[in-house]
Parts: structure tokens; C-alpha cells; sequence
């Protein structure tokens, strides 16, 4: 089958299509037939190797752990799937005519296959920090960079529970995030100042997905180091605040959530671009890039 795979670590040039073995689904997998897979800023990070302490990665590797198909396999012990099932969900080895899921759910059927295939890893990142974080009802909670996937996700699932959020986002970025539900402001000097006068009730906690900076300020609202979380800023914790990464609790949970809160219309997340399997350099190209809004997706045919 064909597959996106690189053979070294390095730059997005190191991406090629290559003729692989196809994988078969094992106990609690699936196989499936991809339509689309996503790029999440955890696979450029793989593909450069800075990922190597804590997802050592064998090469030649396929890239991609996010996507959308058709069942056509279905492993020992897994129920209620079927083959020619609607899915996504995430597994490994994702960029690729056929791969294997882990986790994964069924696809409404109003849901296209480019979308759904961008809201594994971003879904289950929210719902691990919303565990940390203890988002509920009633509650303020400041998502900073609130126009990428994760942000954008983590507004809505954030909204859905009951909680007021507040979003920074670059000024062009604004509509789509009233759009989404939250409150938006600009992120950089004077954020601290700017929100108070949003949420004069106060802050209780907030969730960093930019890796800018704005932790110390984030902190400064909330008032408890802890009640911070960052999923891109490394040095949070030398101020007291936490990162998660993959290597936490997974939340993947969250796929049979986001499906219900698409099918009652309270989530979305748009497709910013899509690519070719030959065009998957350029994709990793733009999500090094940052500045994304929404997620950005590689179809299968």
C-alpha cells in the first residue's frame, strides 16, 4: 500500500510516499480504509525527532496517528463495529491507504470524512486537560491561542459544560471565536489587565495551547500555579503550572463526545486546508508554521 513515511529524522523534505506493507487490525483494533488523516504539531515534532525520549520512533516510520475511513478489518474482542462502519479515531501510522486504530468511533453520518479525521487528537487533548483542570459548570476558564485546533475545541467542549470562556486570538481571529462561543481578546502585553475587564467575577483556570509566554500571566488571573495548564509551554512547571503531554492519562473518551456534540450542532472544526499523500511536506510545512485556524488534512485519493 501506499503511505507517507520519511527515513530520516529532519526537515519536511524528508517526507515521501513509498510502498509499505499493509498493517492488519489486532486484538481491540480496527482496520481501516483511510479517506483522510490529520496533521497535528505532535508529527513534525516526531518527524524532527524531538519526540525521541518520549515516543522513540523506529525508521523508516510512517507518519500520522489521526483518521477517517471505513472499517475493513476488525481485531479480536471489539464490539458493535463492523466492517464498511463510518469511523475515526487514532492508532498509528495514520498517513496511509490502510491503518490500524486504537480508539476510535462512528462517524455521523452528516460528518465528512476530512473533518472528522481532525478530531482525535485534538478532542482527547482537551478532554485530558478539562480532567486536570476540572472544568464545570458556572466556571470561568481562559483558553489562550484559542483559534487552533486544540483551542478551538477546547472553547467548545468548554461552552457545553456550562463554563464562560475567554479566548485569545489574533484580531482577524475574533468573529470565529464568538462564532464558537467564547469571549475573544488579543493575546501579549496587557493580557492580565484585558481579561479582568472581561471577567470581573475572576478567572478560575486556564489552559495555554500557544507556548508564548503568557503562563506567568495566566497564573496571575487565576491566582493557583495549578490551576493552569499548558500542553506547549515546558518551562510552566518551573512556575508552578503543569504540562501534559501524551504520555499522561489518555482522554479518548472524547470521540464518542465530540460526535455527540456535532450531531446536536455544538461543535465543529473547520478544515483549513487539505493536501495530497505527494503534497504532505507541504502540509507539514504549514503547521510548523503556526497560525492555523482549524486543522489541516491529508486525503487518501
Amino acid at each position: 500500500m501506499k503511505a507517507v513515511q520519511f527515513d530520516a529524522f529532519g526537515d519536511a523534505d524528508v517526507l515521501g510516499v513509498a510502498e509499505v506493507p499493509a498493517p492488519h487490525a489486532g486484538p481491540g483494533q480496527v482496520r481501516i480504509a483511510v479517506k483522510a488523516a490529520s496533521v497535528n504539531p505532535i508529527d513534525w515534532k516526531v518527524r524532527r525527532g524531538y519526540m525521541e525520549q518520549v515516543y522513540p520512533t523506529p525508521l523508516p516510520a510512517v507518519i500520522g496517528s489521526d483518521a477517517a475511513g471505513v472499517v475493513d478489518e476488525v481485531g479480536e474482542g471489539v464490539e458493535g463495529f463492523a466492517v464498511g462502519d463510518e469511523v475515526f479515531g487514532a492508532g498509528s501510522a495514520a498517513t496511509a491507504e490502510f491503518a490500524v486504530l486504537d480508539h476510535f468511533a462512528v462517524k455521523p453520518a452528516g460528518l465528512p470524512f476530512a473533518e472528522a479525521a481532525g478530531y482525535p487528537g485534538v478532542t482527547e487533548t482537551v478532554v485530558r486537560v478539562f480532567r486536570l483542570l476540572d472544568v464545570k459548570d458556572g466556571q470561568t476558564i481562559v483558553v489562550n491561542g484559542a483559534a487552533g485546533g486544540v483551542g478551538a475545541a477546547a472553547v467548545q467542549f468548554a461552552v457545553a459544560r456550562g463554563a464562560t470562556v475567554i479566548g485569545t486570538a489574533s484580531e482577524g481571529n475574533h468573529e470565529y471565536l464568538r462564532s464558537l462561543g467564547a469571549v475573544p481578546t488579543t493575546y501579549g502585553a496587557g493580557l492580565v489587565d484585558r481579561v479582568r475587564a472581561l471577567a470581573p467575577q475572576g478567572v478560575d483556570v486556564a489552559l495555554d495551547t500557544a507556548g508564548q509566554g503568557a503562563v506567568a500571566d495566566l497564573i496571575e488571573l487565576t491566582g493557583v500555579p495549578a490551576n493552569v495548564v499548558s500542553i506547549a509551554d515546558f518551562a510552566a512547571p518551573k512556575l508552578g503550572a503543569r504540562v501534559t503531554t501524551g504520555a499522561d492519562e489518555r482522554g479518548f473518551e472524547s470521540l464518542g463526545q465530540a460526535a455527540a456534540l456535532f450531531e446536536d450542532g455544538r461543535f465543529t472544526l473547520p478544515v483549513a486546508r487539505t493536501f495530497t499523500f505527494d503534497q504532505a511536506a507541504e502540509a507539514h510545512r504549514e503547521s510548523e508554521a503556526g497560525h492555523v485556524r482549524g486543522k489541516l488534512v491529508i486525503l487518501n485519493g
